[in-house]
Formats: structure tokens, C-alpha cells, sequence
């Protein structure tokens, strides 16, 4: 384990950077905290936790915790047979003490109170949250595991609330946020948990009613669905919480009078159905609006809820609101992205004789827009263009560019009886001048019918972008390599090659992007390889076939790039009739 000496190694350094990530949720605890990681060393600690053990962020990242800070009454090391937390630590569980012993940077020993419990550190793997105050001088108790049946404490509650946090706020999925918010509250604090949502036509939606049945969560769908809409002056718990007004506690007998709204009698038949005593209901709100309502219920615990137990329960809600308000605005950018991208991306033409097919796939973290992106068009001599390309970005930014490049290629070919390398030099001075696309690579070619042998003629040129892949129709699969020049954008103004190749009867061509065969810690030959060697096995498919699982079987699955691909049949000669 690490000692604490000052010691600079790749293990510190790694830790180093994970502290930038998680000081700022730390630093929203109101006591001292830090998270170490599956070995027990300290990833990140808040100021809180700096100020009150007297050290840097320096003195504390990369060490092990125990060897640090624990010690017995008199100063002494803590052996880990001693220790409750390592104990805790070890069996991945939450804990607490009321009094156990830090060490300060000074040497001074500290009376603190401490509570662990397992935390969520995203990509990095799992990691335990560490949260303790300063308390006057006890006498020594042994840790206890996570109490039930009785409220919170001032730790626990803090514990909660920063498992809220890095939960809800870590998705952009709006049910994957509600998931989470279950599992973060049942049956921690009740044994039932209803969220009443709000949608974009301010109708209301019953979006999850789960029961906590011994150790599994069960979702009533029979009581999820449509509500009734929210009255605008009803003093009702429910009906104020949807309209943001308060939260309340709630019992059977609060609807049991004449009920004012439909809202009312479906919060009556709640109660009947599920048994509840008490219940605590909140409102779900973003900073802009109000999106529903939280409620936490209890049947099988008897403890009710108190008025005391709202602003735990508010804290949860308000957490929630910010996850949800969060991924309904992202859902909204991917729909508007979606539209935007297909009035971008093109319909292919129609070219008699060739097969054509193209996909386009985005990048899973990105707003489902990029600069990758395929076009074929007609020629004004008759001949049909392709084109594949990658402007450098993932967003609308780089999908504008994107689309400037498309438009100006487009007018270039169709107007200027020129190769493809004259066609794309004069596209790459002109994106100097006129455009905001700093780099983008491409292969822009053009096809035609081969005179007298029924073959398919194909030029093109390369600017800097992965070589096309031709695949003949018994598998033989080869990268065409020539025509290679410089991306767009790098202004050497060096003169661009061209290729010429006829493409037999029935092979198959793919145009496609860096997307499709690029994987972090593979190398570009590798991706190449693993393409050719699919694309081979595929070519006896129909098109449409070889291409979605030529994109199935080689896109990385940690891919985070987006993919255009393009890809095209020649035909095969008609075997001449029997007797002719």
C-alpha cells in the first residue's frame, strides 16, 4: 500500500486527473468526504476534508486512506484488524461509527464520526464515499451497519444525497434517470415510490409505481398511465405539488372527503390499492418548470412520514428534476439533429444497371448529427458521382460544414468537365476562403459504363481519407490504394492524383468512413484487416444485407465516432440463352 510520501507515479498522476472529476460533487457535501478507489487509495477529497485534517490536495491523492489517517486513542497506527471501516471497506457495505480517530497533517489527532458506503465512479470502476464530522471526545463504539426503521442520520442523509447526485445526473436517458431514481429510495426510505410527470402537453403521465416486496422492486403496471388533468385551485397534495407549490404529508384520510378533481379519486383508489399509511409528496422541478411530482410511500413500515422528512425528500425531487429537465433537453437537440441530418444526407439516385445503397450511423454520444456524410449525383455527361467524406467535429457546427462542403462539391462537378483531383483542388481553395471548415478528408470518384464489355469504369481521387474497398463477386477483396493525396484544408497546394480501375461484373465497392474502423487501442491496419475480411465473407449477400451487417460485424463497440457508408453492385452479364 502507499505510504505517504510524496512519490510522482503513473498511479498518482491517473488519480490526479479522476480528483479534477470529482472534487466538484465532493464539495456539495456539506461535511468532510473523499472516495477512494478498490484498493483504498484516495481519488478526490473536498476542501471541507482538506481544512479539517490540516493537508493538500498533494498530501492526499494516491495514498492509501487507512495507512494516512486512521489511528487508535493514543495517536498510535490502527491496525486493520482493528479498524471498522477497513472492515466495511473490504466487504463493500455501508457503515458508521460514532467515534473513531484521523490523523492531521500537524500530527494532531482528531475525534471524528464517520460513514462509508459504496459510490458509483463512473468508467473508473467502483469506488467507496467517505463521509465524517469532528465530534467531542467519546468513548470508542463499534461501527454499525446501515440502520432501518428509523430516521436518517445527518451522515446518512448526506450520503443519500451525493448517491442521488452522481446518479441521477450521470444519464441522459430520461428512464434510465427514472430507474435510478427508484432503486436511490426504495426501500431505503419508503416502500413505495409513485413519479407523476408532466409531459410537453402539460398532460399528466403516472410514469412509475413500484412496491418494494421483500428484496425486489415490482412495477404495478396496472396502476401507471393517463391522469387526469391538474386543477388550478385544489388544496390536495397531489394537485399542489404538480402545480409546484408545496410539498406535503399525505395519509389515507386525506382523501377520503369529497374529491374536488379527477386528480382526487385516482389518488384515493392510489391508497386503496397499495395500502399506504403515509405517504411524502414533492414536486419534481428544473429550473425552468415544473415537471411532476415525487411521492414516497410506506404500507409495510409502520414509522410514518413526518413534516421532517420533506426536505430529504424535496433534496431527492429537485435532483431528479435537474436529471430528467437535462434529458428531455438532449432528447429534444436528438430529434432536432435527426431532422436536420436527414434533410442533409441525400436520397440516392437511380443509375440503371448498378445496385446502390448507403447508412448512415451516429456517434452514441454526440447529438446525432456529424460531419460524415456520402452523396452520388448525377453528371451533366452522364456519368453518376460518389463521394464519401469526413468534416473534423461531431456536432451541428461540424454538420454545417459538412453540408457546405456537399453543396460546393456538387456545384463544382456538375458545372466544371473536369478529373476528380482538378474538381476537389479547386473545392479545397475555395474552403480556404469562403468556408469555416478548417480540415475534411474525402474521396470523390465518378462512375460509367465501360464501352463494349459491360464493365464499369471508376475514377476518383483521395484526400487523405481511408482507401475505397473493392470486393469481387467470388471474395476476393483489395484496397484501392492509388489516388492518395493530402486532407482538405492543409494548404500545401501540391498537385492531387488520379486513379482509374474497371470494376468487375458483379463486385462490390464500399466508399465509408474512419468511423467504421477505428478503435481506441487498435491500430488503422487492424481496422482495415477486419473490414476486408467481413466485406469478403459478406459478398455473396443481396446489398442491402452486405451492408447492415458488414456495419454490424466491424464497427467497434466502443466506437464513438459517427459512420457514412456507401456502397454499390455492378451488374452481372445475362448468361446468353440455351440453343442461341
Amino acid at each position: 500500500m502507499a505510504g505517504p510520501e510524496h512519490t510522482e507515479t503513473p498511479a498518482r498522476r491517473s488519480v490526479a486527473v479522476l480528483d479534477t472529476s470529482l472534487t466538484g460533487r465532493l464539495d456539495a457535501i456539506g461535511t468532510g468526504a473523499y472516495v477512494v478507489d478498490e484498493e483504498g487509495r484516495i481519488l478526490a477529497a473536498n476542501t471541507r476534508a482538506r481544512d479539517v485534517l490540516g493537508r493538500s490536495t498533494e498530501d492526499l491523492l494516491g495514498h492509501d486512506a487507512h495507512d494516512l489517517l486512521h489511528r487508535d486513542a493514543h495517536g498510535r497506527p490502527l491496525p486493520t484488524s482493528r479498524c471498522g471501516m477497513r472492515q466495511a471497506f473490504h466487504a463493500g457495505r455501508t457503515a458508521q461509527a460514532d467515534e473513531d480517530y484521523f490523523a492531521r497533517g500537524d500530527g494532531s489527532l482528531l475525534p471524528i464520526s464517520w460513514l462509508i458506503t459504496p459510490y458509483d465512479i463512473g468508467d473508473d470502476g467502483a469506488g467507496t464515499l467517505v463521509l465524517f464530522h469532528t465530534v467531542e471526545h467519546t468513548p470508542e463504539t463499534s461501527p454499525r451497519p446501515e440502520p432501518t426503521g428509523r430516521p436518517l442520520s445527518e451522515l446518512e442523509r448526506l450520503a443519500l444525497l451525493a448517491d442521488a447526485t452522481t446518479r441521477l445526473t450521470s444519464t441522459l436517458d430520461a428512464d434510465e434517470a427514472l430507474d435510478r431514481l427508484v432503486g436511490l429510495v426504495v426501500p431505503r426510505l419508503a416502500d413505495w415510490v409513485i413519479v407523476d410527470l408532466i409531459t410537453e402537453h402539460d398532460e399528466v403521465w403516472r410514469s412509475e409505481v413500484v412496491h418494494a416486496d421483500g428484496g425486489t422492486l415490482v412495477r404495478r403496471d396496472d396502476l401507471q398511465g393517463p391522469m387526469p388533468p391538474v386543477p388550478e385551485a385544489s388544496p390536495m397534495p397531489l394537485s399542489r405539488a404538480l402545480r409546484g407549490v408545496a410539498s406535503t404529508v399525505a395519509g389515507p384520510g386525506t382523501y377520503q372527503r369529497e374529491p374536488d378533481s379527477g386528480l382526487a379519486v385516482e389518488q384515493r383508489r392510489l391508497f386503496d390499492v397499495t395500502g399506504m399509511h403515509s405517504a411524502a409528496i414533492a414536486p419534481i422541478r428544473s429550473t425552468r418548470a415544473v415537471l411532476g411530482a415525487l411521492t414516497l410511500g410506506r404500507a409495510e413500515d409502520p414509522v410514518p412520514f413526518t413534516p421532517a422528512d420533506l426536505p430529504l425528500v424535496e433534496d431527492i425531487a429537485r435532483r431528479a428534476g435537474l436529471a430528467l429537465d437535462n434529458a428531455r433537453l438532449y432528447q429534444r437537440q436528438r430529434k432536432v439533429a435527426e431532422t436536420m441530418q436527414s434533410h442533409l444526407l441525400p436520397q440516392m439516385p437511380g443509375v440503371p444497371g448498378l445496385q446502390m445503397t448507403v447508412r448512415y450511423l451516429p456517434a452514441p454520444d454526440a447529438s446525432q448529427v456529424g460531419g460524415d456524410w456520402y452523396d452520388a449525383f448525377p453528371m451533366s455527361d452522364g456519368s453518376t458521382a460518389l463521394a464519401v467524406g469526413d468534416v473534423v467535429g461531431h456536432d451541428l457546427e461540424a454538420a454545417a460544414g459538412m453540408a457546405q462542403v456537399r453543396n460546393m462539391l456538387r456545384a463544382y462537378a456538375w458545372s466544371q468537365h473536369e478529373s476528380p483531383s482538378r474538381i476537389v483542388t479547386r473545392l479545397d481553395e475555395a474552403l480556404q476562403h469562403i468556408t469555416d471548415v478548417d480540415m475534411a478528408t474525402m474521396i470523390f470518384a465518378r462512375i460509367d459504363a465501360a464501352e463494349g464489355d459491360g464493365r464499369w469504369q471508376l475514377s476518383w481521387t483521395n484526400a487523405g481519407h481511408p482507401p475505397p474497398l473493392l470486393i469481387s463477386r467470388d471474395g476476393l477483396a483489395r484496397y484501392l490504394t492509388d489516388g492518395h493525396g493530402i486532407v482538405l484544408g492543409a494548404g500545401a497546394g501540391t498537385p492531387r492524383p488520379d486513379a482509374t480501375t474497371l470494376l468487375p461484373p458483379g463486385s462490390t465497392l464500399v466508399l465509408y468512413t474512419d468511423g467504421l474502423i477505428e478503435a481506441p487501442g487498435h491500430s488503422l491496419d487492424e481496422g482495415l484487416e477486419r473490414l476486408s475480411r467481413h466485406a469478403a465473407a459478406l459478398a455473396h449477400r443481396p446489398l442491402s444485407s452486405f451492408t447492415d451487417h458488414l456495419l454490424r460485424r466491424v464497427r467497434p463497440a466502443d466506437n464513438e465516432d459517427d459512420v457514412a457508408l456507401l456502397a454499390l453492385r455492378t451488374p452481372v452479364p445475362r448468361a446468353p440463352a440455351a440453343g442461341r
